[in-house]
């Protein structure tokens, strides 16, 4: 099975299951994300808070790499369902 592909989302009740809990954590992440960055913006308007602002977009900034990661370990937990099936397929005894 391959990744990134939208058939990989239905396939089962397993799958929708997976990907609606993917989906959810990513909107999550990306809440924290824009929250992280704008507290950091609204900090750096004042001098003694500008080291944590800076850690604020530090923060942000990690949120925002987390994105693509749970989309790939989405994408590999939805493919790897359909494995199983294929190797059965192949294996047919």
């Amino acid at each position: 099975m391959k990744l990134f592909r939208a058939s990989n989302q239905t396939q089962s009740a397993k799958s929708r299951r997976i990907y609606a809990a993917f989906e959810i954590l990513d909107t999550i992440i990306a809440f924290l994300a824009a929250l992280s960055f704008l507290v950091g913006s609204v900090l750096f308007l004042w001098k003694e808070y500008e080291i944590t602002a800076a850690w604020f977009f530090i923060i942000g900034s990690l949120f925002f790499c987390l994105k693509p990661t749970m989309r790939l370990l989405r994408e590999i937990r939805l493919a790897s369902l359909g494995d199983a099936k294929d190797l059965a397929d192949r294996f047919d005894i």
